[in-house]
């Protein structure tokens, strides 16, 4: 059993994503992997090499143009998040048999466990809550805490992919501890928002964007 495919769940079944980057992805499983000696662990650093990448040119463009050049990579990075989800849930119509909470929770092990590769432990809560908790991130012996907003466009963009279906168009998404910060385990949650929560995960995303740019600008200045 592979790690994306670990839900208990008998409705996961009928939750019918998409391999994002198909062509490249069978490939790599078809010609790669299955008759070379790669090893596929080279594949981290790789990763690791263009996350580090993507905060450092962050970093440089506040430092060099301020709010503009976040600007730019922000929507960029977006626009990266749009197209991933939108091909993930490219052929998804809203199975008749899955709660709100189920597709909620289902569509974050697909985030989790293939577009950032990662380890999860999910819960459905309730019926208008879920969570999850990343047990392991690609990410987290190297980026910091303050890095981790970079994520936060990746899935802005992810999010609105899926409310493009007609799908948890009144969910928000929230974290509560994160392994960069210090604690053992990434936790997420998705609710069902009122309508003064709907815009929490932007609004956040705007205060660490505000104090991103104090920090550019005193770097600056040195």
């Amino acid at each position: 059993m592979t790690h994306y495919d670990h839900r208990k769940e008998e409705s996961w079944k009928d939750f019918d994503f998409t391999f994002p980057y198909a062509q490249g992805l069978r490939r790599l499983r078809e010609e790669v992997l299955a008759k070379t000696d790669f090893d596929p662990s080279v594949l981290w650093i790789w990763g690791t090499m263009q996350a580090m990448a993507v905060i450092r040119v962050l970093k440089a463009c506040e430092r060099e143009f301020g709010g503009e050049g976040q600007r730019v990579v922000k929507e960029a990075l977006r626009d990266t998040g749009r197209d991933i989800g939108r091909q993930m849930m490219g052929s998804l119509e809203k199975p008749e048999k899955l709660s709100d909470a189920e597709i909620a929770s289902f569509f974050a092990t697909v985030v989790n466990c293939i577009a950032y590769a990662s380890l999860e432990e999910p819960s459905i809560d309730s019926g208008d809550k879920v969570s999850f908790h990343i047990l392991w991130c690609p990410h987290q012996d190297y980026y910091a805490a303050f890095d981790c907003r970079v994520q936060r466009y990746f899935v802005q963009g992810m999010l609105e992919a899926v409310k493009e279906k007609g799908l948890l168009a009144d969910w928000q998404v929230r974290f509560t501890q994160t392994i960069p910060a210090g604690a053992e385990t990434c936790r997420f949650e998705l609710w069902r928002a009122p309508d003064d929560e709907k815009s929490q995960w932007e609004k956040y995303s705007e205060q660490l964007e505000a104090k991103a740019l104090e920090i550019a600008q005193r770097e600056a200045g040195e």
